[in-house]
């Protein structure tokens, strides 16, 4: 059963950690956990719901010449790194620039030492589902036959519809974010 839930701002979780200069980082916890920091709870029946699985979608903010250990995870991990916003960093020993991307050994100690600049990184991992993809567009599924069936229900429902009267609908700025369900259940956010 498909599942939507709005991941707003403020209900995201920090973790924050200072190193011994007394530079900080700032780990906004989008998936999984770090310590006694813990996401909002993932969709029931999706892979991230399992523990297990260690899924984790983190944004790492850090100061100008900070250090921050990633917290290991198991060897069957996929973990990736990938550093988006500042000047330079370092990986263990590997000099990276803004805009790079490293995959590394989940259980395998991992130092960032950030350059002269805030930065920030963002980390996906998770073990493996081990099932077959086919991408088409926004479609990802296991095969091409069920790629095609969910074009075929787009293009007779469109997943429910769109409930406004125009394909480039905007909402008036004085409105408060909100998220619609398939139900019609509202929720907004001041």
């Amino acid at each position: 059963m498909p599942h939507f839930a709005m991941l707003w701002s403020d209900q995201i979780p920090s973790y924050k950690a200072t190193d011994k200069n007394g530079k900080k980082t700032e780990v906004r916890v989008i998936a999984g956990k770090i310590e006694n920091v813990s996401a909002p709870a993932p969709a029931p029946n999706s892979w991230a719901a399992d523990p297990d699985h260690e899924v984790a979608i983190w944004t790492i903010r850090m100061e100008a010449d900070a250090e921050w250990n990633l917290p290991l995870a198991s060897a069957s991990v996929n973990r990736s790194l990938y550093f988006y916003d500042g000047e330079n960093s370092q990986i263990n020993d590997k000099t990276l620039s803004t805009h790079q991307a490293v995959e590394l050994q989940a259980d395998q100690d991992v130092l960032i030492k950030n350059g002269n600049t805030t930065s920030s990184f963002l980390l996906l991992q998770g073990k493996p589902i081990n099932e077959p993809v086919v991408q088409y567009g926004p479609f990802v599924m296991n095969s091409q036959a069920e790629i095609q069936q969910a074009m075929d229900e787009y293009r007779k429902t469109q997943f429910g519809g769109w409930p406004w009267p125009s394909h480039e609908h905007v909402h008036p700025r004085e409105r408060s974010r909100f998220a619609k369900y398939p139900d019609g259940v509202e929720e907004t956010k001041p």
